[in-house]
């Protein structure tokens, strides 16, 4: 497979500091079309994102992907209802049709940040995506990314730990970790019996967007990964391509670095489309993708 990446705007499509509260770090993009049994919607789409050490989840709208965008300045999900303390960050969102429902995935902590508490993900549900109700299980390790496919609810966390749960709200059963240890941030495409993962390596230089392909057809203890494509690289000025060529590190990033993290993928039916954090978690940006066979 041959996928080609056309970037969609010029520049960030969420910058730093766009309202009040949200702050200057910002990251974790996760993008749905607004569905029909939503009354009275803010806009068209939703784009939910982070910030590396959030005291809420943070949510932006458009009537066009290219923008512009507003945020919610109120937010998602504060930190009080997350039954988290310390943080919470990294959202995936789901939109369940059938229950009329908003899944977000999230993680966080039990015990306040740097107090070497253990992180996973929860899921809370929402019926119009702004309030949502947390729910109490753990379901597995921090940045956990979902789809569904062929009955099964399947996730990637970091680093590359797969789970499957038949509802995809509990009982995520631990399957095998094919990826590198280094693997950061994933996101997931299925295509057919095809599985494309989107993701980032922590101590790469620069740090930027691979993708791998697995067949879902084996069995999901056997499922390999294809070795990495390069996807795309942080060479524009707003992806940080300026900024002096380091090894990325985990963690937190200090301040704009010549890096890309956090994929996401949103496919509205018609075309894919990527979303990323540039400059380490300076923003968000948008791109186009095009798959084709070779």
């Amino acid at each position: 497979m041959k996928i080609d990446v056309e970037r969609f705007a010029d520049g960030p499509i969420i910058r730093p500091n766009m309202d009040a509260r949200m702050g200057d770090n910002v990251n974790g993009p996760t993008l749905i079309e607004v569905p029909g049994w939503i009354k009275n919607p803010l806009g068209k789409y939703y784009l939910y994102f982070g910030h590396h050490d959030g005291r809420y989840i943070r949510l932006a709208y458009a009537t066009d992907l290219q923008g512009p965008w507003q945020t919610y300045e109120p937010g998602v999900l504060p930190l009080k209802q997350s039954l988290f303390q310390g943080h919470i960050a990294s959202p995936d969102v789901l939109v369940d049709d059938e229950e009329k429902c908003i899944r977000l995935y999230y993680h966080g902590a039990p015990k306040p940040t740097y107090t070497g508490q253990k992180q996973f993900t929860r899921v809370a549900l929402s019926a119009d995506g702004l309030t949502f109700e947390a729910q109490d299980e753990q379901l597995g390790l921090p940045y956990m990314r979902t789809v569904r496919h062929d009955g099964w609810y399947y996730s990637i966390a970091m680093p590359g730990q797969l789970y499957r749960s038949r509802d995809g709200l509990t009982n995520f059963e631990t399957g095998p970790n094919p990826f590198e240890p280094g693997m950061r941030h994933s996101a997931l495409l299925v295509l057919q019996d095809r599985l494309i993962v989107f993701y980032t390596q922590v101590g790469d230089t620069p740090e930027r967007i691979l993708w791998s392909e697995i067949d879902l057809t084996d069995d999901w203890d056997d499922w390999t990964p294809t070795s990495p494509n390069l996807l795309l690289e942080p060479d524009r000025d707003y992806e940080g391509g300026g900024l002096k060529l380091v090894a990325s590190e985990r963690g937190l990033a200090k301040g704009r670095v010549r890096q890309l993290r956090d994929p996401a993928i949103f496919n509205d039916g018609q075309r894919i489309y990527l979303l990323y954090s540039v400059a380490g978690e300076s923003g968000i940006a948008i791109a186009k993708l095009k798959l084709s066979e070779i």
